[in-house]
């Protein structure tokens, strides 16, 4: 099953049918450092000053990674395991929206989609915030706006990517947080 997958024995390590390993050390890296990032340039640095460049090149950094190891990283890490095409993407949605959706042990079609957009978002904040620091680009307006617009719009998204973990977690009776801390899910 794409995206999903179904454990073998050998996933399970100490556990065997407890638990499998599906997140990676670098994708749990990846997250954490996003989630502190962003936390940390949203709502306690002063926006502009070496702290928040210092946090905002910490999580470009992070992207450029995770971007990487899309590529070559473990099973559930790449992009060719879990990002849909429309066909997978519209019949996970209907199911979701009957209530049958089917539990993955990697993201799900959805929840693909949104670590795509959220990417992309960090890259266009990462950019446009390293631009604000050229002199080519200095005080102009529609660049801090622009900034600023794509910033919210990862916050808007987070909520809503923080909602739908609790609802999955809720709807499959399995904690999706823990799991992107320990980076083991149930088989």
């Amino acid at each position: 099953m794409k995206g999903g997958g179904i454990a073998s024995p050998a996933d399970s390590g100490d556990n065997p049918g407890l638990s499998v390993r599906v997140w990676d050390l670098v994708v749990r890296l990846f997250h954490w450092t996003v989630v502190t990032g962003c936390l940390l340039n949203l709502f306690v640095l002063d926006d502009g000053g070496l702290a928040h460049e210092v946090a905002g090149y910490a999580v470009a950094a992070a992207l450029v990674i995770r971007v990487i190891w899309g590529f070559i990283g473990t099973r559930h890490a790449r992009f060719a395991d879990f990002v849909p095409g429309p066909r997978r993407l519209g019949a996970y949605l209907s199911a979701l929206l009957k209530g049958r959706e089917p539990r993955t042990l990697g993201h799900n079609p959805a929840g693909a989609v949104m670590m795509l957009v959220l990417m992309a978002l960090l890259g266009g904040v990462s950019v446009t915030g390293w631009m604000m620091g050229l002199d080519a680009f200095w005080g102009e307006e529609w660049l801090e706006d622009l900034h600023g617009t794509l910033a919210n719009s990862i916050l808007a998204l987070a909520f809503l990517h923080v909602g739908a973990a609790l609802f999955e977690s809720w709807r499959h009776r399995e904690n999706l947080v823990w799991s992107m801390i320990t980076g083991r899910k149930r088989p």
